[in-house]
């Protein structure tokens, strides 16, 4: 893990201090600039012309516009489910700026050296930033907001290889879609459950990120040596299970705000990830057995887990207390994760050709 050498301590009034760091909480990324700049592309340079095309059209340029329906007072949003509330916003406002920093400085490192990638990169800072933007202007209606210079600076950054940040930003962008087109459709059908007008920009917001997904899809695909052996098939294992555990966990600790929209985030991740692993069977050589009931009955012992190390961090007793009392739901948490790994997953490249 990089750090930056720096790390200011204090931010000015109605200016939200951002969440502590946790291994569940979004990260920022960096790589190696000068391994990028060199990927040949060339085998599907094709496909990603078309899809920088698509990012050239902008469909969304005048989308985030917010209209008179939140020019009024959300003080009617309190108590848990107002902390929950801005706490969705600041956690997504995060990973989104994350993904515009980690593009931008792609953009910018790649400029001369690989023209394709680089503008691909360039356009999808701009939606990243557009969406940080909006979620950040949400938090004044709360009388908050996030210093995003501030967190710039105060960020660790975790250092991934070029293979695995595009496995990881496929993931991220197209689990996003997912995560949003099934909160709007929910919405769409109950109306009485849309809180915030936030909601009814998912359905075009979310297509910014299944158009990044595809992206990231296409240069994998360009870049078979990522896609095509063993060690291939074990490492999109590892960051599937990763991004759907890290969901699970996290949203189940949440449940309250899903329930403030009328959903049940079990049922609902349990969708995001059926759809999710389904959609990166289209380019990761196998998928996870999602299907399968253990899947979700480890992954409820791992959020049942998460949820009493958060009471029992909360608590007031001493630290080495605190201590005793974590280690054995760690160990039963590592013991699941390991298990759910161990799961024998499904080979999907046999049948790509088909597919395609």
């Amino acid at each position: 893990m990089v750090s930056t050498p720096q790390k200011p301590q204090a931010v000015q009034p109605g200016v939200k201090v951002p969440a502590k760091d946790t291994i569940l909480t979004p990260r920022f990324y960096t790589t190696n600039f000068e391994e990028m700049a060199a990927m040949d592309i060339s085998a599907n340079e094709e496909e990603l012309q078309a899809i920088i095309e698509e990012f050239r059209v902008d469909y969304n340029r005048h989308h985030f516009v917010r209209d008179e329906e939140f020019n009024q007072s959300w003080d009617h949003i309190d108590g848990k489910t107002r902390e929950l509330f801005i706490e969705f916003l600041e956690r997504s406002c995060t990973a989104e700026f994350s993904g515009f920093l980690l593009y931008k400085e792609l953009s910018r490192k790649l400029k001369g050296k690989n023209p394709v990638l680089a503008e691909g990169f360039e356009l999808m800072s701009r939606d990243e930033a557009r969406h940080a933007g909006f979620l950040n202007k949400a938090m004044t209606d709360f009388n908050l907001s996030l210093d995003l210079g501030f967190l710039t600076q105060s960020k660790s950054y975790t250092y991934f290889a070029p293979k695995f940040i595009f496995y990881a930003t496929y993931l991220s962008e197209k689990i996003g879609y997912w995560r949003y087109i099934t909160i709007y459709r929910h919405l769409e059908k109950n109306p009485e459950d849309r809180i915030y007008p936030i909601f009814r920009f998912f359905e075009n917001w979310c297509q910014d990120e299944n158009r990044h997904g595809d992206f990231f899809d296409a240069v994998l695909r360009a870049n078979p040596q990522f896609l095509n052996d063993w060690k291939a098939r074990l490492w999109c294992r590892f960051f599937l299970l990763s991004v759907f555990a890290t969901m699970f966990l996290n949203d189940l600790q949440r449940s309250g705000f899903y329930a403030a929209i009328g959903l049940n985030a079990r049922d609902y991740d349990i969708e995001v990830i059926k759809k999710t692993n389904e959609t990166a069977g289209r380019v990761f050589p196998i998928i996870l057995d999602v299907e399968n009931p253990e899947f979700y009955e480890r992954l409820d012992r791992c959020a049942a887990n998460n949820i009493k190390l958060g009471e029992i961090a909360a608590s007031n007793e001493p630290g080495f207390v605190k201590t005793l009392q974590k280690l054995p739901l760690i160990l039963n948490t590592a013991w699941q994760l390991i298990a759910l790994f161990l799961m024998p997953p499904i080979r999907v490249d046999q049948n790509w050709s088909v597919a395609r």
